[in-house]
């Protein structure tokens, strides 16, 4: 084949370098040392990130090939540049490499979310500890057993240890000031250690009894509490054996719903990766302390023409960088790149390491040099006091070939990944099928993807808020949200505020700093329509197609009416009609996140005192002006004279006050 010298097209069977980038002398002058590459595009763009053991054979591997995969061929056929960094380690490499992908965003490498941290179940360090609900840095005062897959797994888990441990779960304003118990003291929920109707001794028992628990050491517990049921019994106090013997059977309840009971005390992640009828599905199965905590699936980005083995690289990299690492890593695919291994050996920062179930956090730090083992765990600062060098050195194990049980839950998880597939895709018909009905009721333009809605929110006039939602690609996109608080117009003029957020919003795109839409909705009927049209027609995007969405009879969903421009008739839609469900689906999106918006910022004015703006008035003085008048009310029905009586406030400045009150 004849490779292109002025198109700078590289085709796939190709192994000429193009005009764009001659790749021999950039090639002959890399060193065969660890490193990570970015490949970039004519307009200077980085499109990929990749890491490499040897820097000059992975990349020479994109040149001299004679049958690249498409989707690389024509990432080749892009490169006019190509920048490396050499690294001490081939884990350097790796951390490096995710740190650039998450800030770059390349276009041609597969991109997971980054998710916020997972949640862990909190034993607070406290004389009667806290059973709670934890996300964040961790504090070395508590104990942390996790990490859960959502926030249902954790709760779910919490409502089973206050049903069979009763432990407290109130915040520490509450518990130290409660005269009584509570109501979940009389659920049997809580024993009350708040107002001494337990002593430390028998809190302390229930605390240990739900640690053991989390560390998936529920045998333990069973056999003293069945011990301690037996004594209760043998000595006549039935009523004790009776709390004993449902603590006993709450138990050995939640042991037959566990799948994974067989191995207790094991900590694992099992990871599945599917790529059908061009989706590709990840399903993370977690389990900790032997106990299946629930599974969650990811959708990577860029991962079109992409196979199974290249999206489990990449999850792995990109997942478990500055997380906890388990000790076993079960995974679908049979991986190569031995980089992988320097991850979960080397490579996994933490600056706030989080424990695993019944690992306690190393405290005091090793000094630089030195090591501390902790359970197996190894720390080590190496020759450098920074914590960015601050590696986490146990040793895990990748699995892509169990067998037992082990294998059994490998094909739990690609079960998993297969109907999130099939779920995501019957939702993506559903919403294709919505879309075309709509094109086709409103005679829209075929091919029509983008849709943008806006919508006002205030209450009588008060914290206006303006909210913009995107539907692209079948689906909302959270991610393209925006909020507009609404400040210099008349209160209660949504059509001001509506021609506020609109120019705030197009004014931008016009001047090329966004993605223009197909179809903009406004909520809202023709007056909101009409401003839109004055806005879009100033900004010079005349050519966007505008509906209002105008409320119907009564305001009942399905009565809605569809409002153009240019005095056409409205439309109105059949209740069952499934372009209907779209725009409705749309714009209560709209109306969701406004309203949203709308108290929060309301909520934050009305905790704002008009004190505050007043100048010479600070955080003392505002004290003692509420204190000595009870209040803000107080304050402004107070006199000139009675202002000035209060410490600190001198006549000149409650004439001050009293001004910037009135």
């Amino acid at each position: 084949m004849r490779c292109p010298t002025k198109t700078g097209r590289l085709p796939v069977n190709c192994s000429t370098p193009t005009d764009l980038f001659d790749s021999r002398p950039f090639l002959a002058n890399l060193p065969h040392l660890p490193g990570v590459y970015r490949m970039l595009n004519a307009g200077g763009e980085v499109i990929y990130v990749g890491k490499a053991r040897d820097l000059r054979k992975r990349v020479s591997s994109y040149f001299q090939k004679t049958a690249l995969a498409p989707r690389t061929g024509l990432m080749v056929s892009q490169i006019v540049q190509i920048e490396t960094t050499v690294t001490r380690t081939e884990g350097e490499a790796l951390l490096l490499e995710n740190n650039l992908i998450k800030a770059l965003a390349p276009r041609y490498n597969v991109l997971f979310r980054d998710d916020k941290s997972y949640p862990y179940i909190m034993l607070s360090g406290h004389r009667y500890p806290r059973l709670g609900y934890f996300r964040g840095t961790p504090d070395k005062k508590n104990r942390y057993f996790g990490p859960f897959p959502n926030a249902g797994a954790v709760r779910e888990s919490m409502q089973l240890l206050q049903k069979v441990f009763r432990l407290r779960t109130c915040e520490d304003s509450v518990f130290n000031n409660r005269t009584r118990p509570c109501l979940l003291y009389q659920i049997k929920r809580c024993t009350a250690p708040c107002v001494g109707l337990i002593g430390d001794e028998g809190y302390s028992q229930d605390v240990k009894e739900a640690g053991l628990f989390l560390e998936g050491k529920e045998q333990q517990v069973l056999e003293r509490l069945e011990a301690t049921m037996q004594v209760a019994a043998e000595a006549q106090r039935y009523e004790v054996a009776a709390v004993l013997r449902d603590q006993v059977m709450a138990l050995r309840t939640i042991q037959e719903k566990q799948f994974v009971s067989g191995e207790s005390g094991l900590d694992a992640d099992v990871v599945a990766c599917v790529a059908e009828e061009g989706v590709v599905c990840v399903n993370l199965v977690m389990i900790r302390g032997g106990r299946h905590l629930g599974d969650k699936s990811f959708f990577p980005k860029n991962a079109d023409g992409c196979d199974a083995v290249t999206a489990l690289e990449a999850f792995l990299a990109q997942h478990y960088i500055g997380r906890s690492v388990p000790p076993l890593i079960i995974v679908s695919e049979k991986l190569d790149d031995t980089m992988l291994a320097a991850l979960v050996a080397e490579g996994c920062p933490l600056p706030n390491p989080l424990p695993q179930a019944g690992y306690p956090l190393l405290n005091p730090l090793p000094q630089a040099g030195e090591a501390a083992n902790v359970k197996g765990a190894c720390f080590d600062l190496g020759a450098s006091e920074s914590l960015r060098e601050f590696h986490f050195t146990r040793k895990v194990q990748i699995s892509a070939n169990p067998i037992g049980e082990r294998r059994v839950w490998l094909r739990m998880a690609l079960e998993n990944a297969r109907l999130a597939i099939a779920q995501r895709l019957s939702q993506q018909s559903t919403q294709e099928a919505r879309l075309q009905a709509l094109i086709q009721a409103l005679d829209l333009p075929e091919g029509m993807r983008r849709i943008e809605c806006f919508d006002i929110s205030h209450t009588m006039g008060e914290a206006t808020v303006a909210s913009c939602v995107v539907y692209d690609n079948y689906a909302m996109q959270n991610g393209e949200y925006r909020r507009y608080n609404i400040t210099g117009i008349t209160p209660g003029d949504d059509y001001a505020a509506m021609r506020d957020a609109l120019t705030r919003r197009y004014r931008r795109i016009a001047a090329g700093e966004g993605v223009m839409p197909d179809l903009i909705l406004i909520d809202g009927g023709k007056g909101q329509l009409a401003v839109a049209e004055e806005v879009m027609a100033e900004v010079g995007l005349s050519d966007v197609r505008l509906i209002g969405v105008a409320k119907g009879a009564e305001r009942k969903a399905g009565l809605e009416q569809l409002i153009f421009p240019g005095g056409e008739k409205a439309l109105q839609l059949p209740a069952d009609h499934i372009g209907l469900h779209l725009i409705q689906q749309i714009r209560d999106e709209a109306h969701r996140f406004a309203i949203t918006g709308h108290r929060a910022r309301r909520g934050k004015a009305r905790l704002h005192s008009s004190l505050e703006d007043i100048g010479g008035v600070g955080a003392k003085r505002r004290q003692k002006l509420l204190a000595r008048f009870g209040g803000l009310k107080g304050v402004q029905a107070a006199s000139v004279d009675e202002l000035a009586q209060v410490e600190g406030i001198s006549q000149t400045l409650a004439e001050k006050i009293y001004q910037g009150l009135h």
